[in-house]
């Protein structure tokens, strides 16, 4: 390991305040992220992804050279984004609150990523491009695109509950997103969409597929695995909480494993995962000890 570099160091802190300085430019529209994030399910993420970049650029830490040199040029592309979206969330024009947030976040991001390029350059911004692209995770989904996910894992959980129930054999009659059982019908509501747990396990898929596999091909098939997942485990919970309603106890649909064993089903989604990543990993070729010991900085 080399000697701390005191000039690279005191960057990082230049970096840091920086961001802090642009978060106090979007701070009245991130108010009701920062009051209400924890507690709602469609942005409860946003508050890791910050810290799950810095641990990347962290044990990556060989992406940022020796020779840093400052790119004002090079953020500069990130800086007009940024100051776009800082006047948009501040503007009459995007009234909604959750369009706010989007936007802020957003401009925070961009604020971000056009800091470490001014701040350490273009070469170790390209190096540590996952990081940084990583951040992008925290923009929340506007409106009108979370609406749209929502009602895609409505449907494909529905038709996934579909085929479980056809699987069983039990009778059971379907309307739209209703299901009707000898005993009870259930809706697969918008509640029902699994969101947090299924924004959870691709960004789950993301991390694996950047640590796990080299090729291309081979991280995008994990992370559409990843996506298709999500859909699956949602659509085991929703038939087997309804088959247990029906058949053992009403309460299902109420209890604790109704709202609160997403964690559950998101160990299942994971465990649904694994065959895929065995395939993948067939034919990678592990890091070498020296590949190890030259990446430590």
């Amino acid at each position: 390991m080399s000697p701390t570099d005191p000039i690279r160091d005191a960057r990082w802190i230049y970096l840091f305040l920086w961001c802090v300085i642009c978060m106090v430019l979007v701070w009245r529209p991130l108010q009701s992220l920062w009051d209400s994030g924890l507690q709602d399910e469609n942005t409860s993420h946003v508050f890791l992804i910050p810290f799950i970049s810095v641990w990347l650029l962290f044990i990556e830490k060989v992406a940022v050279p020796k020779d840093i040199k400052k790119d004002f040029r090079g953020a500069f592309p990130f800086l007009i984004p940024a100051v776009a979206l800082t006047a948009w969330a501040w503007s009459p024009a995007s009234a909604e609150l959750a369009g706010k947030v989007t936007i802020a976040v957003a401009a925070l991001v961009f604020y971000t990523v056009a800091g470490f390029v001014f701040f350490f350059g273009g070469n170790a911004a390209r190096r540590s491009s996952f990081p940084l692209a990583f951040l992008f995770f925290a923009i929340p989904l506007p409106p009108f695109l979370l609406q749209k996910f929502i009602y895609w894992l409505q449907a494909g959980s529905a038709a996934i509950s579909e085929f479980i129930f056809e699987l069983s054999g039990f009778p059971v009659m379907r309307e739209g997103f209703i299901f009707r059982l000898p005993r009870i019908s259930i809706e697969v509501a918008q509640e029902c969409s699994g969101i947090r747990s299924s924004i959870a396990l691709v960004i789950l898929a993301v991390l694996v597929a950047h640590f796990a596999f080299r090729p291309l091909w081979k991280k995008i098939v994990f992370v559409v695995a990843g996506l298709l997942m999500m859909i699956v485990k949602n659509g085991i919970r929703i038939a087997s909480l309804t088959l247990l309603a029906n058949y053992v106890n009403p309460d299902f649909l109420y209890g604790k494993l109704h709202h609160r064993g997403g964690v559950v089903f998101f160990l299942i989604g994971l465990a649904l995962l694994i065959p895929v990543y065995r395939l993948l990993r067939r034919g990678e070729i592990p890091k070498s000890g020296a590949e190890t010991t030259s990446a430590t900085v």
